[in-house]
């Protein structure tokens, strides 16, 4: 009997499901791009959004990272501990707090980042480019409303006048 008989059943209706649609969304996009760079780079999606967030926000920790992107903790402690092995990361330990480790992004990341982040530019002005200046705006204003206001650096963080794109 199909799903939508039983009455025993309610079923989401995934097509219409907003989390189901923005992850859709978010998966395509993202993955047009990291064929790309896991390719050239042996980077992992989770390692690029990484390495985009301490391009933007210099001297960040494994936590603050893991804030910064809403990805789960453990995943981001294994995507640094393969940028740090792959010389993509340094990790120093925090002036003020020696239990606290401070991140940021290597001369190779750096390399890396400036490969990458016009690529993610592309892809982001290609998806937006079947929206009008209208949607688009609108699009902007309703993502802002629905994630709330960006999470300001905390003191001792520096924010990078690089603009970085975690796709």
């Amino acid at each position: 009997m199909p799903a939508e008989q039983r009455p025993d059943h309610a079923p989401l209706e995934l097509e219409r499901f907003l989390p189901y649609r923005l992850s859709i969304l978010s998966n395509t996009v993202s993955q047009a791009i990291a064929d790309d760079y896991q390719a050239r780079f042996d980077l992992s999606v989770t390692e690029w959004r990484v390495m985009a967030v301490l391009a933007r926000f210099e001297g960040l920790s494994a936590r603050e990272v893991a804030e910064r992107t809403a990805m789960d903790k453990v995943a981001v402690s294994r995507a640094l501990a393969r940028l740090v092995e792959a010389g993509r990361v340094n990790r120093a330990t925090h002036e003020g707090d020696k239990r606290r480790s401070v991140l940021s992004l290597s001369e190779a990341g750096w390399q890396v980042h400036d490969v990458v982040a016009p690529m993610a530019r592309a892809r982001e002005r290609e998806v937006l480019a079947k929206l009008d200046a209208d949607e688009q705006a609108w699009l902007s204003r309703i993502l802002d409303k629905l994630l709330g206001p960006p999470v300001p650096p905390r003191s001792g963080q520096r924010e990078s006048g690089a603009e970085a794109t975690a796709a």
